[in-house]
């Protein structure tokens, strides 16, 4: 405590060196790359906690993110032994520092791999480190530990097996129809009359249907979340997709008078991928007319110019309750749903990773007649072969 309180200057120095040593790190005889020395980082600057303990064990370095992280003041870890500053635990309840012994062990190892560790009160921290020398085989002359917390990771695995549960739901129940009728059929298949088969058939159609389409949505996730969604752009005409999803869906015995169609021309020439066009198409406009009520208006315009670039904007609202303020944020995560009334919740978090694969935006507001109302917005993007 004393070192780190009462001679500042000589503290601050002893970080500095560290983190210049930290840049030589890995060539034994001093060199530097071009460039490794003077990038003017400091500790502080760091998104992860940054902890490095000298040749005795001493914390010379201990950074915000890692007082963040540790709720450890800065100045009750600097001059301190490293193994009472991070008093670490394995999930077994065994003392991490005794067990890896960073200074008396193997004059081979060069570090840790990260892994959970406990700190006091239970809280899990992600840990790595490494051990700096002057010499492959020469003694530890620091010990640099990385800090994380794990809170984005159990989110994310949150966010794994909130997926794996919805699919493993939604299979269920269109298998189980499918396997029940097809039974059905192939064991008592002569004491059915045509008309019973044919509406058993029909079922069974459908239900695969819903589970071709449910994987064809994971798919697209697995893609948008990886950046691997392709798009074979070429040019498209919005108006004309949107009068025709229009027509499928009065095909299917919605009322005509139910939809508004503004179109304002002349529109910019939209290079993007009809395919992927018509499934945010048909996914905002299935949600307003199964989620929302009264009139369904989709308008066609130019976008708003923003700086030198153009592009198409489509707005479609409805006259239903709309969205709650508070659900405003979430509309576009997964597994979100407005309603009771069925879906996955996963086709606005689609729908959005479509459009920004495009470098498109979509947001979402209230609409003239208090409904939902979605706008998306597909700039011009010409293939760079044109250009």
């Amino acid at each position: 405590m004393a070192v780190g309180m009462s001679r500042p200057r000589e503290t601050h120095a002893a970080v500095v060196r560290a983190c210049e040593f930290l840049g030589t790190a890995g060539e034994p005889d001093g060199s530097r790359e071009l460039g490794a020395v003077d990038v003017g980082v400091d500790p502080d600057d760091l998104p992860d906690g940054l902890v490095v303990a000298d040749e005795t064990g001493r914390v010379i370095c201990f950074n915000s993110a890692a007082v963040r992280i540790t709720a450890v003041p800065r100045a009750a870890a600097l001059g301190r032994c490293l193994e009472h500053v991070l008093p670490l635990e394995d999930l077994k309840g065994r003392r991490w520092w005794t067990l890896t012994d960073p200074y008396g062990g193997l004059a081979t190892r060069v570090g840790q791999p990260e892994r959970n560790l406990l700190l006091p009160g239970g809280r899990e921290v992600l840990v790595s480190a490494r051990y700096v020398r002057e010499h492959p085989t020469g003694p530890v002359r620091r010990v640099v530990i990385s800090l994380r917390g794990t809170e984005a990771r159990r989110r994310n695995e949150r966010s794994h097996a909130e997926l794996i549960a919805t699919v493993a739901h939604e299979l269920r129940s269109p298998l189980t129809s499918v396997k029940g009728f097809t039974a059905t059929l192939l064991a008592k298949w002569e004491r059915f009359t045509d008309d019973q088969k044919r509406l058993m058939l029909e079922t069974v159609d459908a239900d695969a249907g819903r589970v071709t389409r449910l994987i064809a949505e994971l798919l697209d996730i697995s893609r948008i979340d990886s950046g691997r969604l392709e798009l074979r752009r070429q040019p498209v005409d919005l108006s004309l997709a949107v009068e025709r999803h229009v027509q499928a869906l009065t095909a299917t015995g919605q009322n005509p008078d139910r939809f508004l169609v503004r179109t304002c021309q002349p529109l910019p020439a939209v290079w993007a991928d009809p395919d992927k066009v018509d499934q945010v198409l048909g996914n905002l406009l299935e949600n307003a007319v199964r989620h929302g009520e009264g009139t369904v208006t989709i308008e066609v315009a130019p976008a708003p110019a923003k700086s030198d670039e153009k592009g198409t904007a489509v707005t479609v609202s409805d006259e239903g309750p709309g969205i709650p303020e508070e659900s405003m944020g979430r509309v576009f995560t997964r597994f979100w749903r407005g309603s009771k009334r069925g879906g996955t919740g996963l086709g606005l978090y689609i729908v959005k990773g479509i459009v920004e694969a495009h470098g498109g935006t979509i947001t979402v507001g209230r609409g003239p007649g208090g409904g939902a109302e979605f706008r998306f917005i597909l700039p011009v993007s010409t293939p760079a072969y044109l250009v």
